[in-house]
C-alpha cells in the first residue's frame, strides 16, 4: 500500500513537471520553438471579464502587500507618476472602426473580446490622482485633460507634458500641482493611426529621453503578420525617436510586431521594451518577450520571429532581413501579452525581490490553458535577466477561469510602492513591502 502511494505521488509529480515545463517552454534566453501549428480558423480563448467581487483583490507574493489606491474607474490603461507624486491614470480603450481582422475570424474575435470587457467606449481623458495625506490610498481625484483620443503615454519634461493619442503627439503646459489642464493641446507630430478603416494596434507607449531631449513612441503593427500588406505597416512595428523641438521623426527600431512597454534601464543609456508577438501559429508559438533595443536593430517581424525562425506565412520574404534579424534578450511565455514595464528602482521592494523589472502580462486571448493574467518580476544581473520571472501580483482569474482583473501599466511611485493599472477591474493597486 505504501509503495503504491509514493508511486502514485511520482506520477503526479511527473505529470506536474511537465506541465510545468509545457508551461515554461516560451520562458528564458532560449525558449522552446516548436514547429508552427498555423490553423485556418485560430484559437480564441479569453477569460470572460467578471471584476472584482466585494473585498476581493489580487494576491500579493511573500513579503510584499497589496491595497486599491483608487477605485471605480472607467478602464484605467496606463500610468505616469508626476515629480509631487500625484499620479496620472489615462482611462483609454480602442478608437471606433474595424482592427482589420476580416470574415469570421473578425466575427469572433469581436464577439469574443466584447465578452472579456475590451469592448467599452474609450473615455477619452487623463484622471490625476492625489495621495496627500500619504496613507497609501488616493483621496482626491479629478479630469486632468479631456477631450482626447484614446491617449496612452505620458512624459513630463520640465514644464510641458506630452501625450501620446492613438494618432498624434500632443503637448500642453504643466504646472506643479495642477489640478487640471485647460489649455487646448498643442500637436507636435501626427503619429501612424488608422489606415482606411482600421487601426489595429492603437497604443502608443511614450518614453522621455534621460535628458528630455528626445522622444520614443512605441507603435505596433497593422495586423498580425503583414496580412493587410506592408503598405499600411510604413513606421509601424517599431519604436519611433521623435526630436519635439524640430518636430521630426526617425525609426529608432523596427521589426517589433507591439512594442508597448519602454523603459530606460537605471543608470544607462540602455532602452528595454515589452514586445507583443504574432499569434495563430500554436499555443506555444510565438514567446511574447522582453529585450534591450539598438539603435538601426530590427527584430524580424513580419518575416520571422525569435532572430531568423521564418514566419511560413509571409510572402513574399525577405532572406536579408531575416538574417539581419536581433534575437530577443529573454521570453516572457506564450501569448501573455506583456504590457506595462517598469525597473525596480524601489530600495524597500528591491530589498524584498532584488534588481529587475516589472512587467505586466495582461493575458492570453488564443491559447488553453490560459497564460499570463499576472505581474512578475524579470531578475536582473550584470545588466540582463538572469532568472525566471518571479510572481509579484496574481488571482486575476478565478477558479471558473474568469477575470477579475487584468493588469495593464505599472510605475513605481514617489514612496516606492508598485503602482499597477487594472483594465477590468477599474482599479489601480499598490504594491508594498511588507513592513518588517
Amino acid at each position: 500500500m505504501r509503495r503504491r502511494a509514493v508511486l502514485s505521488l511520482l506520477i503526479a509529480a511527473a505529470l506536474g513537471l511537465a506541465r510545468a515545463d509545457a508551461w515554461e517552454a516560451g520562458v528564458g534566453p532560449s525558449p522552446t520553438l516548436p514547429p508552427p501549428a498555423h490553423r485556418l480558423i485560430p484559437r480564441v480563448d479569453i477569460a470572460p471579464a467578471v471584476h472584482w467581487p466585494a473585498g476581493a483583490q489580487p494576491q500579493p507574493a511573500a513579503g510584499l502587500t497589496v491595497r486599491p489606491f483608487a477605485t471605480g474607474l472607467d478602464h484605467p490603461r496606463w500610468l505616469h507618476v508626476l515629480p509631487n507624486g500625484d499620479v496620472l491614470v489615462a482611462e483609454s480603450n480602442a478608437p471606433p472602426g474595424k482592427s482589420g481582422i476580416r470574415g469570421l475570424k473578425g466575427w469572433a474575435m469581436k464577439a469574443v473580446m466584447t465578452r472579456a470587457g475590451a469592448g467599452v467606449p474609450s473615455p477619452d481623458r487623463i484622471v490625476l490622482l492625489r495621495d496627500a495625506d500619504g496613507d497609501g490610498v488616493a483621496e482626491t481625484r479629478s479630469d486632468f485633460m479631456t477631450g482626447l483620443h484614446s491617449p496612452f503615454g505620458m512624459a513630463l519634461v520640465g514644464d510641458t507634458l506630452y501625450i501620446a493619442d492613438t494618432d498624434r503627439l500632443l503637448r500642453v503646459p504643466y504646472t506643479a500641482g495642477a489640478m487640471r489642464i485647460d489649455a487646448a493641446p498643442e500637436i507636435v507630430v501626427d503619429l501612424p493611426g488608422a489606415t482606411g478603416r482600421f487601426n489595429h494596434h492603437w497604443t502608443k507607449s511614450l518614453l522621455a529621453s534621460p535628458d528630455g531631449g528626445r522622444l520614443y513612441v512605441g507603435v505596433g503593427s497593422n495586423s498580425n503578420a503583414g496580412e493587410n500588406g506592408l503598405a499600411v505597416e510604413a513606421s509601424r512595428a517599431a519604436i519611433l525617436e521623435i526630436d519635439p523641438a524640430r518636430r521630426t521623426i526617425a525609426i529608432y527600431a523596427d521589426g517589433l510586431r507591439n512594442p508597448v512597454g519602454l523603459a530606460w534601464q537605471p543608470g544607462t543609456s540602455t532602452l528595454w521594451a515589452v514586445v507583443n508577438e504574432r499569434d495563430e501559429l500554436g499555443d506555444d508559438l510565438v514567446p511574447d518577450y522582453l529585450t534591450h533595443v539598438e539603435r538601426g536593430a530590427f527584430y524580424g517581424w513580419p518575416f520571422s520571429y525569435w532572430g531568423a525562425h521564418v514566419d511560413p506565412r509571409v510572402k513574399p520574404q525577405d532572406p536579408a532581413r531575416v538574417a539581419a534579424a536581433r534575437v530577443p534578450d529573454y521570453g516572457l511565455g506564450n501569448h501573455v501579452a506583456p504590457l506595462g514595464l517598469a525597473f525596480n528602482t524601489s530600495p524597500r521592494l528591491r530589498a524584498a525581490l532584488g534588481d529587475g523589472a516589472f512587467v505586466a502580462l495582461h493575458g492570453s486571448w488564443n491559447r488553453k490553458p490560459l497564460a499570463g493574467y499576472r505581474v512578475v518580476l524579470v531578475p536582473f544581473a550584470d545588466g540582463r535577466p538572469s532568472a525566471p520571472p518571479r510572481e509579484v501580483l496574481a488571482g486575476f482569474l478565478d477558479a471558473a477561469g474568469n477575470a477579475r482583473g487584468r493588469p495593464v501599466g505599472v510605475e513605481i511611485a514617489r514612496d516606492g510602492a508598485l503602482l499597477v493599472a487594472d483594465d477590468v477591474g477599474n482599479t489601480v493597486w499598490r504594491v508594498a513591502a511588507a513592513a518588517p
